[in-house]
């Protein structure tokens, strides 16, 4: 009986793998990475000569920490992660190292990115019952819709981990009616991202 569950799961696994690769999965992981490595290091090449030569960094940080409530700055990043993610997550996980309580805080926003994600899923399911809106949607996000039919958990974790805006793939999956469970378990992933980016920013942060 052993025997033939091993090979029920190897048979599945070999199916996936096989579907993932037909599809294109593997091609499209790699072109992601790919295209976030060159933004991340532009951005970081960036920020160094920015804090040498222009403005020190830590000292920006530390304005924003003394100049804006901790209570507000959570608010624009939670309205930023649930519309589509505007402002780059790092910053705000660099401004987490500044507060008082760094991990509780860093714990906080990835708590908030994560329910954004969520939010963006009824979102994208409340969208279906307005016409004109849906229609928008689908204009403007075709290639996401197209991919989180084919990959679904797999394009969410991809959402959660990689710099591809988590909000956008939570939307898609509401508009296609992925089943919630689905977002909810792979979302989690969101927390890895946000425990990995801190790890290499906490560095540069005084």
């Amino acid at each position: 009986m052993n025997n033939n569950k091993r090979k029920r799961k190897k048979s599945k696994t070999r199916l996936l793998h096989q579907y993932y690769s037909y599809t294109g999965f593997y091609t499209f992981i790699g072109k992601s990475i790919k295209k976030s490595i060159m933004p991340i290091a532009l951005v970081v090449i960036g920020l160094i000569l920015f804090n040498k030569y222009v403005y020190n960094i830590n000292d920006g940080l530390q304005h924003m920490t003394e100049t804006f409530s901790t209570f507000g700055v959570l608010t624009v990043f939670f309205i930023s992660e649930t519309l589509l993610g505007l402002i780059p997550p790092e910053i705000f996980i660099a401004w987490s190292k500044k507060t008082d309580e760094p991990l509780v805080t860093l714990a906080i926003l990835a708590t908030l990115s994560y329910t954004g994600g969520l939010l963006t899923f009824f979102i994208g399911k409340a969208s279906l019952r307005i016409q004109s809106f849906k229609n928008y949607l689908e204009t403007k996000l075709i290639k996401h819709l197209k991919n989180t039919s084919k990959w679904g958990g797999f394009l969410i974790i991809v959402g959660a981990l990689l710099p591809i805006p988590f909000s956008i793939t939570c939307l898609t999956a509401g508009m296609i009616k992925y089943p919630f469970k689905g977002v909810v378990l792979f979302g989690l992933f969101r927390f890895a991202r946000f425990a990995i980016y801190a790890l290499a920013i906490f560095q540069m942060v005084d």
